[in-house]
């Protein structure tokens, strides 16, 4: 594992058996937040008038460094929301990697500390980072993924379809979709001819946002709700 400076001064991690990096060389930090975080988290908050927005559920494919988390569970800390937080996850990092990241700067100290003190606990059972966040790692492959839990958000944050295919796949996104509440929002950073047509064919509305620095667009998807058939 090799760290890289990337162009907002965030690290990120080149995972030399995929060939990728685990977040944009144009900015690690830029690219979760804007993608995941305001593209996805806020997204939701603010057009879902028609339920609480107080407490929010959200499952991420592919926990990685766990920046994604960090920068929602800052978000939620700030906003008073609870948050119930589930990362699906077959390789985790160690935990001396992770605090090697850098991330720190961007929360506050008791939730990075909090979060170190849990991390490998959370890879085998659901840990309190504070009384109003709940984080678990699923330690597993995706399609052995299984949940009582729907969520609100889905993260989809998998290494790229040229070098992870099968996680791109109408059986892959068919399946973590399943997870996710009607009137819930997909986001990822790609976009692609063959994303979309899967996500249409699984009962999503679909809609082309604008990327982080280095991507032009991103897809962002609704799940339909039964009222809306």
């Amino acid at each position: 594992m090799n760290f890289v400076i990337t162009a907002d001064g965030s690290k990120t991690i080149f995972h030399e058996a995929i060939g990728e990096h685990y977040h944009s060389k144009h900015g690690a930090v830029q690219e979760s937040r804007h993608v995941f975080l305001q593209s996805g988290l806020q997204y939701y908050r603010e057009h879902t008038s028609d339920r609480p927005t107080n407490t929010v559920s959200i499952l991420e494919v592919g926990f990685g460094t766990g920046l994604n988390f960090l920068l929602t569970a800052a978000y939620c800390h700030q906003q008073n929301v609870k948050l119930v937080y589930t990362g699906i996850e077959a390789y985790p990092l160690e935990a001396e990697i992770i605090a090697q990241t850098g991330y720190e700067k961007q929360i506050q100290a008791t939730l990075w500390h909090s979060f170190l003190a849990h991390y490998t606990p959370a890879l085998s059972s659901t840990q309190s980072i504070t009384k109003e966040i709940a984080l678990t790692i699923a330690h597993q492959e995706v399609l052995t993924f299984n949940s009582g839990q729907r969520f609100d958000v889905l993260y989809f944050d998998a290494f790229a379809a040229v070098h992870q295919p099968e996680m791109w796949n109408l059986e892959t996104l068919e399946h973590v979709c399943s997870f996710l509440n009607p009137g819930g929002v997909f986001v990822t950073y790609a976009i692609t001819g063959n994303l979309k047509r899967i996500m249409k064919s699984i009962g999503f509305t679909i809609e082309k946002a604008p990327g982080a620095p280095g991507k032009r667009e991103m897809l962002r998807a609704v799940k339909i709700s039964q009222c809306d058939d």
